[in-house]
């Protein structure tokens, strides 16, 4: 990044792109078109927490535009050659321009930076896709078809959330209507996620007081981590609010209402030196979220206060009780019948692996993971 141009946030810099550069040209070249225009999606600028360091690639200014169907063949080639020639090279000190970075392995993921260049054509990123394309190609499904609580289980929070987050700036071809559908989960399928959430924590949380008992003080801490960031993603189902993959993970919590209260408390679990202090601030965080649970007025009132786990000396908060109560509460024939099985939860819930949850690929044998043979 050029060391004389003032950040701006990501969102702020595509909207004043579209507004000020990209929108007089199309309204100019191209004044019949039906079109949508937004930052949806990836790159961390769509989310807000973009700063400095978000510059050095797959930043700056750009915008998303999205046709019909039946004008990508007419119109796509010919407005990306318009924005070539008539874009400036700089807006608001940034280059319009961009160039593949030269590292090998950069290279090998696509991955585009800045070009500070003053000369050759303009390499711009006003990319041009139609919305089927673009739900295809981010979150391997089609507008076409009605989603199904498989496919929610199968799309990753963070996904849902890029797709929801960021902004449109011009609509007449429905993105905005197609973002709605997404908005949050159905209400059976996020008591399924709800329940699933519990399960995970009645499942580990009598396991960090065995290890540190033990004498496993290592194994106690990693029982410990994974059961805040559990804590922790319950929040987010407990606000409704979509979680973002780890690296925005924590950063996005902060923004719940819930965070005032469990934040130190998950720091000190976090940073305890051994496994009674991390009960101690454990059961904290287990009272507090059953309070909230019960708030929500989903089950009927249950316990708030952590008692012992059977006749052993580690303290626990469900034993079950949470995740079966709000499994008793769903309707749905088609989320009751996933219910009835195991409770695995969402692709986010089960596994963690980069690649399962980026790639697209894994998608339909994921909601194969909700249906007996017969019903697939």
């Amino acid at each position: 990044m050029s060391s004389n141009t003032n950040f701006i946030p990501g969102l702020e810099l595509s909207e004043a792109f579209f507004v000020e550069a990209v929108e007089p040209i199309i309204r100019a070249d191209f004044p019949q078109l039906s079109y949508a225009a937004a930052l949806i999606g990836s790159g961390s600028e769509v989310l807000g927490f973009d700063n400095e360091i978000s510059t050095d690639h797959h930043w700056g200014p750009r915008v998303m535009l999205f046709l019909k169907e039946s004008d990508i063949p007419i119109f796509k080639e010919s407005i990306e050659t318009v924005l070539s020639k008539q874009l400036p090279r700089r807006f608001k000190g940034y280059p319009t321009s961009y160039l593949a970075s030269n590292a090998a392995d950069d290279a090998a993921h696509g991955i585009q930076i800045l070009d500070y260049n003053n000369e050759g054509p303009i390499n711009h990123r006003v990319s041009i896709e139609t919305l089927d394309h673009f739900l295809n190609d981010y979150l391997g499904f089609s507008i076409n078809k009605e989603i199904t609580p498989a496919d929610w289980l199968s799309f990753p929070d963070q996904k849902l959330l890029s797709i929801t987050k960021g902004k449109v700036f011009h609509d007449t071809i429905g993105l905005k209507d197609l973002r709605r559908q997404f908005a949050y989960y159905p209400h059976d399928v996020w008591l399924y996620l709800m329940a699933s959430a519990w399960c995970r924590i009645e499942q580990e949380e009598h396991l960090m007081g065995r290890a540190g008992s033990m004498g496993d003080e290592i194994g106690a801490a990693i029982i410990a981590s994974r059961l805040v960031r559990d804590l922790m993603r319950l929040c987010f189902l407990m606000e409704k609010q979509y979680a973002p993959y780890p690296k925005w993970f924590g950063t996005a919590f902060r923004q719940l209402e819930s965070t005032d209260v469990l934040e130190p408390i998950l720091m000190q679990v976090l940073s305890a030196n051994n496994w009674k202090e991390r009960e101690k601030n454990l059961v904290a965080a287990y009272e507090y979220v059953a309070k909230r649970h019960n708030k929500l007025n989903l089950t009927e009132p249950l316990p708030e206060e952590a008692s012992l786990f059977h006749e052993r000396p580690y303290r626990v908060i469900s034993m079950g009780v949470f995740s079966q109560s709000i499994i008793s509460k769903i309707t749905d024939p088609a989320v009751k019948v996933i219910a009835s099985k195991p409770l695995i939860g969402s692709i986010d819930q089960l596994s963690d692996s980069t690649d399962l949850l980026s790639n697209t690929l894994w998608r339909e044998a994921l909601c194969s993971l909700y249906y007996s043979p017969t019903e697939s």
